[in-house]
């Protein structure tokens, strides 16, 4: 006789692997990372650390139906608050007189449209990389922000909007 649906959902699921988690994961959380600080080196150390977070509460994360999601919200989380660091650090730097170095540009296009995700709010901007970027559903960014639905197609939708006042394109239903 099969177990009914509900005895299913109480037994333990395997953990994953986290070697396979992190070969699968690493340059995910990289292309997020980089969207949401705008810098590839911060980037790469941002995934680094939320995937050792992941890796120190493995044996509770490994256990998650999504463990990827959580991972995106850490990563996020970490690379808004190194954002917030570097924005912070650059303001010192000119109020001591001292310019911070620039970085080379990668392709101006592209450049372009990160810099102007830069400038979005810290939720648009999350939401506009996890459903672009990571060609994330609605339903899949709501439940890695932590939100409703409704609540993720408002970000998206304003996130959109900004967008393209930002880079001074028409706006979808205004043309």
């Amino acid at each position: 006789m099969p177990a009914p649906p509900d005895a299913e959902r109480d037994i333990e699921r395997p953990a994953l692997d986290f070697e396979d988690f992190y070969r699968q994961e690493f340059a995910r959380m990289v292309t997020l990372a980089i969207a949401v600080s705008g810098s590839r080196v911060t980037a790469e150390d941002v995934a680094q650390d939320a995937l050792l977070q992941a890796r120190q509460k493995w044996d509770v994360v490994g256990r998650y139906d999504k463990p990827g999601a959580w991972l995106r919200k850490v990563t996020i989380q970490l690379a808004s608050k190194r954002l917030r660091r570097a924005r912070v650090e650059a303001a010192a730097l000119l109020r001591l007189g001292n310019t911070p170095p620039e970085v080379a540009p990668g392709p101006d296009e592209v450049e372009t449209v990160l810099a102007a995700i830069r400038q979005l709010p810290r939720q648009q901007r999350a939401a506009i990389v996890l459903a672009y970027l990571e060609d994330r559903s609605v339903k899949e960014v709501a439940e890695i922000m932590g939100c409703a639905e409704g609540t993720a197609k408002a970000h998206l939708h304003k996130a959109r909007a900004r967008l393209a006042r930002i880079l001074g394109e028409p706006e979808v239903g205004t043309r």
